[in-house]
């Protein structure tokens, strides 16, 4: 069995002194995928940098504090690429590792911003992301596709889809693209195994919204459709503490 973990940890450096990585010693995954790291690695310590029996991975943003992506594997993966787009890799969206019987994407989906400021780019991401993904798959591969999408798809998946229609991630737009991107050719994996609604991976800073549960469920693992039969669990860790996202995992059987 292989264990993925991802989360958002909305600056790894917070998070680390919010207890991250005692929580990642408990857990001890296989891989470990995490977002918005805000961090070049050199502004990183030694506890971040090479953690026992890891090898660490980073695609950072060129501007300072912000975005970027990160991977904690115990396997040392054969391959180790960004998206190879420079609009994309200049704000550390995602790291693709090849493993033997897997390729792994960890990213971190772009925000929409409000009134839709940047949602061109961020179709352009979702495109690119998709089409990288399928490219994989003719190639013969298998594809997991861990990250903060950025997108509440269905109506299920946040608390007041009434009184967000017009607002980031979950814009008419954004829905869309996951509607086609879920049929063509891959699968939400947490929905193979959950039905219910209040499972959310977000929840705003204000107004008390964590305790409440008035959250999102933006995060997922995602995989080609032809790999679904060896995901074996697929969960959201909405107990865990130190970001306004919680950790989403998968467990596969190779």
């Amino acid at each position: 069995m292989i264990n993925i973990y991802s989360w958002n940890v909305n600056g790894i450096r917070a998070a680390q002194k919010k207890g991250l990585m005692e929580w990642f010693g408990g857990i001890q995954p296989d891989i470990l995928a995490l977002q918005e790291t805000k961090a070049q690695p050199e502004q990183l310590d030694e506890e971040l940098i090479s953690p026992a029996g890891y090898t660490a991975l980073w695609a950072s943003a060129q501007k300072k504090g912000y975005s970027g992506v990160s991977v904690y594997s115990r396997e040392e993966p054969l391959k180790v690429d960004t998206l190879g787009a420079e609009e994309f890799d200049s704000e550390g969206r995602g790291l693709v590792l090849t493993f033997p019987k897997f390729t792994l994407f960890n990213c971190y989906f772009p925000n929409s911003q409000p009134e839709g400021a940047r949602l061109d780019y961020k179709l352009d991401f979702c495109s690119f992301l998709h089409e990288a993904a399928k490219e994989r798959v003719a190639a013969g591969e298998n594809v997991v596709i861990v990250g903060d999408y950025n997108i509440a798809h269905k109506p299920i998946d946040l608390a007041r889809p009434d009184q967000n229609e017009k607002n980031p991630g979950y814009l008419p737009e954004e829905r869309a693209w996951m509607d086609s991107f879920t049929a063509d050719g891959f699968t939400d994996t947490f929905r193979m195994f959950t039905s219910e609604g209040e499972n959310y991976t977000w929840w705003s800073y204000r107004a008390g919204a964590r305790p409440k549960n008035i959250g999102w469920r933006i995060d997922y693992a995602c995989v080609n459709d032809g790999f679904a039969g060896a995901v074996k669990s697929s969960s959201i860790h909405a107990d865990v503490m130190g970001s306004d996202h919680c950790p989403v995992s998968i467990e596969l059987d190779l």
